[in-house]
């Protein structure tokens, strides 16, 4: 999950990919998801494993990754698959991270990750892939519309998409509660029914939808768990009001998912 906007952000993705290799931090991505892909986000092992199941990928397909983050996913899928991956993101680290990687994994002949904001139109020809996929980072990106028909460009007729929207609005929330789950930079929320109509909107045809608030609810309180038991290695990274606010963050997710007062949903369908 990485931040694609010029708004000025907490500092959390770029601590993130700058701590990466961290012992500490390590050891949290691991009792947080069971298994370490480099993820920061709402989704294990096996909830990737079905999105690519979903996207019906291939050792054929090329696989646009937007908002790659740290590369962890996207070669997860190029391992899993035998697909293909471009990956694009805007920071440095993240980048780096994902490119050695790829390289410690002997995947840098599948997996490319190209520093390119997904604001602007992105470097790639009309109809270059099969999928794309977006993993909790819509939320980052202003015009989303604008946002899905450039998919529609990118992607060739009868291309598949998936993305993640895990800030849907689905009950009473308090301005205190949205400002700390929006602690790690900048969010958006969503209105139930608003990603259908932009889907719509945009020329692509959604296939299915499925609400994946259940794993918030148990990756948020794993998370801070994790994070908890390492306080004073993190603080020392972090500073304790980092720490702090990253804490908070996770209890008031936990709170409002567990209450499906915010919810997360993933969006699948294609290009006709």
């Amino acid at each position: 999950m990485t931040m694609q906007t010029s708004s000025p952000s907490s500092g959390f993705y770029e601590r993130a990919f700058r701590s990466f290799s961290s012992t500490a931090i390590s050891e949290v991505r691991r009792e947080t998801y069971g298994e370490d892909l480099g993820q920061n986000n709402w989704s294990s092992v096996d909830e990737f494993r079905k999105f690519s199941q979903w996207l019906k990928l291939s050792d054929r397909s090329h696989v646009l990754d937007v908002c790659s983050g740290s590369g962890g996913p996207a070669l997860f899928l190029a391992k899993t698959s035998g697909c293909r991956v471009t990956g694009v993101d805007i920071h440095p680290d993240g980048l780096l991270t994902a490119r050695q990687l790829a390289v410690d994994f002997e995947l840098q002949s599948r997996c490319n990750f190209i520093d390119s904001d997904v604001r602007q139109p992105l470097p790639f020809p009309d109809g270059t892939f099969d999928a794309i996929w977006c993993i909790d980072s819509v939320i980052h990106i202003w015009d989303r519309l604008a946002l899905l028909r450039e998919w529609y460009r990118l992607l060739k007729p009868g291309g598949r998409f998936l993305y993640t929207d895990p800030t849907l609005v689905t009950g009473m929330l308090s301005k205190e509660e949205i400002m700390l789950r929006g602690t790690p930079g900048y969010f958006l929320y969503s209105p139930v029914g608003l990603n259908e109509r932009l889907i719509r909107e945009a020329g692509l045809c959604l296939e299915m939808q499925e609400d994946l608030t259940q794993s918030v609810v148990e990756l948020s309180e794993r998370w801070r768990i994790a994070r908890e038991k390492r306080k004073e290695q993190l603080t020392a990274m972090e500073g304790d009001k980092a720490f702090e606010n990253m804490q908070n963050f996770l209890s008031t997710t936990q709170l409002i998912s567990t209450e499906r007062r915010m919810s997360r949903a993933v969006f699948v369908g294609y290009r006709p």
